[in-house]
């Protein structure tokens, strides 16, 4: 397909536009995120409770994506579910400052997720079409890195706040700030919406999802299933006296930073030589169990480091894969099911790993990294066969 320099443009526009949104809404959530680790065990949370909320909240947002993203195949409603999730985890954020016990903090941390869910594939197929004019790797990139700019700020602004009221539930009142700004943003960005991105199909549509899609949706499992969650890695951290807590969220901050760049370079990357990325960052991300829960202060941030090259892998990686082989007329399911998978299958992996962490850290560490190494297996044997799919898709 030739794109035109307007038409590249446009869609360049439409992406930066998307991607201030999601440095807004990133400040509000991913602030909160650093710290609800610390905070649920303030509230008298156990390890195994910080893993089983962690992981429901996932969980549950992921299944709602299974549905939310049917529901925007069959409707096209893409605005109005895009809207409407941001509205529902935006307000439920500052609400944490209220929260008197561990099971109301938990509750909003479901909502929260549940938000997101509900927004990600209607935000995903609209983000989709235009990374299709830019390259998928390089443009959900590009979207990172601005999400993960926020990711940036909005933790730094907790380590501000718990710094200066030696508290953490007051912290989450100031996210109410960045909250605003993120719908404020999101008007910008219908304004700024390529006219074809709602424009119907042009060519035949796509009657199923391919067997190579359902092949990476299992390799993406079994790599959400071995990845560690950082509200786990932070109540280690807290709980065996590595760091004090205001360092944690700047500690996030900084992750968040590694994950923008990483996404980046390595979407860049992705568009140029496929799958083998992935898998190399998941072996880089992988260092981050032995390091964060055998080491020192030291190694606890090279841990985190790991952690966040992994993850910004998955953020540019993953969404770009589905997006090369699934056409827009199935991409609403396509990602709802990914996502589905992929909670479920962090939900599991963070119930067995809080539990473990009770009973036996080197075991968690070994569980994580061998699910870790299968997936990265997993994902470069589908090199090929993913490389066909996305040549006769196009």
């Amino acid at each position: 397909m030739t794109v035109t320099k307007q038409e590249r443009a446009a869609a360049m526009r439409f992406i930066l536009c998307l991607g201030i949104v999601s440095l807004c809404a990133d400040m509000t959530y991913e602030g909160a995120y650093s710290i609800i680790g610390p905070f649920l065990k303030n509230l008298g949370a156990t390890a195994a409770q910080v893993g089983l909320i962690s992981g429901l909240g996932e969980m549950i947002g992921a299944s709602l994506r299974f549905f939310s993203g049917r529901l925007v195949d069959r409707t096209r409603a893409y605005w109005t579910i895009t809207v409407s999730g941001y509205a529902l985890n935006l307000l439920v954020v500052p609400a944490l400052a209220f929260a008197g016990n561990w099971q109301m903090a938990a509750l909003l941390v479901v909502a929260e997720r549940t938000g997101k869910a509900l927004r990600g594939p209607a935000r995903d197929v609209l983000l989709s079409e235009s990374t299709g004019m830019v390259g998928h790797g390089f443009g959900f990139g590009v979207h990172t890195a601005m999400d993960q700019t926020g990711a940036v700020l909005g933790p730094v602004m907790m380590a501000m706040a718990v710094a200066k009221a030696h508290h953490f539930a007051p912290a989450f009142l100031r996210l109410a700030f960045p909250a605003a700004g993120a719908l404020l943003a999101l008007i910008l960005a219908r304004a700024t919406q390529p006219r074809q991105a709602s424009a119907p199909v042009k060519k035949p549509p796509q009657q199923n999802l391919p067997n190579v899609f359902w092949w990476y949706v299992a390799a993406a499992g079994v790599l959400a299933f071995g990845f560690i969650d950082f509200p786990l890695l932070a109540y280690h951290f807290q709980g065996a006296a590595i760091m004090q807590s205001p360092v944690i969220p700047l500690l996030y901050a900084g992750a968040m930073g590694v994950n923008g760049l990483t996404a980046l370079v390595l979407g860049r990357l992705f568009d140029r030589y496929g799958l083998p990325v992935l898998s190399a960052a998941i072996v880089v991300s992988l260092g981050a169990l032995p390091l964060g829960f055998l080491g020192g202060f030291g190694a606890a941030i090279a841990s985190v480091v790991c952690w966040a090259i992994g993850l910004g892998a998955q953020d540019a990686c993953l969404r770009s894969g589905i997006a090369q082989v699934v056409s827009m007329n199935k991409r609403g399911g396509a990602f709802g099911a990914f996502n589905g998978v992929f909670g479920v299958m962090w939900f599991a992996g963070s119930v067995i790993m809080g539990l473990l962490y009770d009973r036996s850290i080197p075991t968690l560490v070994i569980f994580g990294v061998v699910a870790q190494l299968a997936a990265a297996v997993m994902f470069f044997r589908l090199r090929q066969p993913l490389a066909d799919a996305a040549a006769a898709a196009h």
